[in-house]
């Protein structure tokens, strides 16, 4: 489909409408590439016990993250208090803990009103290795926050973010930490916001 707008617009002096008609299906074909891609990466959760298993910072991983998403953390202008912590470790798929740690930070900001905040912490107990990210905003209905690992659940327009936004972010998360053994709670502060935390079993980390 991508082949065929290229040789459409590719011609000598196309049609305006042509051109514009190309654009808005490329955009359609991303957002039907991103939904694919976070229907492989559901189903590959879903899937069982990961067999790439190996040691995972936790912090590493919301340090990336946070890299990644700068230009639209900046662009929406919020602010980020950063309290992950590099020895927090958990082990499993290190591709699927880092899509976790992704979508957890691409929610945090897509579902955030501008100038708002983000508190991002890592901790480890004996037991768990855990991760916590925050957000700032309206109060929330923790009856509907409790449907949102399920695909497709919203919590309304003004929490829809972009339009090419899949709705399976949290369920995707919720299926990752399942795979690894872990809990995942979202909860309605009576502050406002929401605060998602991913508990994942402990391990002592990648030093050898």
């Amino acid at each position: 489909m991508r082949a065929s707008l290229d040789v459409a617009v590719a011609k000598p002096e196309p049609a305006a409408e042509t051109v514009a008609l190309a654009d808005r299906l490329r955009v359609e074909l991303d957002r039907v590439d991103h939904l694919l891609d976070g229907f492989l990466v559901l189903a590959r959760a879903r899937h069982g016990t990961p067999a790439d298993r190996t040691p995972v910072s936790l912090g590493e991983l919301v340090r990336e993250a946070l890299a990644d998403r700068a230009a639209d953390i900046a662009a929406k202008e919020l602010t980020v208090d950063d309290e992950a912590r590099t020895d927090a470790w958990t082990e499993g798929s290190a591709a699927l803990l880092s899509r976790m740690v992704e979508n957890l930070v691409d929610n945090a900001i897509t579902h955030n009103r501008a100038g708002g905040w983000i508190r991002i912490s890592t901790g480890h107990t004996a037991a768990e290795a855990l991760l916590v990210v925050e957000t700032g905003g309206r109060l929330l209905d923790q009856s509907r926050v409790d449907r949102l690992t399920q695909p497709f659940e919203r919590l309304g327009a003004d929490r829809t973010g972009p339009e090419g936004s899949s709705g399976l972010g949290l369920s995707i998360v919720a299926a990752i930490v399942a795979a690894h053994g872990g809990d995942l709670a979202l909860l309605a502060p009576p502050e406002g916001g929401l605060r998602v935390t991913a508990a994942l079993p402990s391990t002592a980390g990648g030093e050898g």
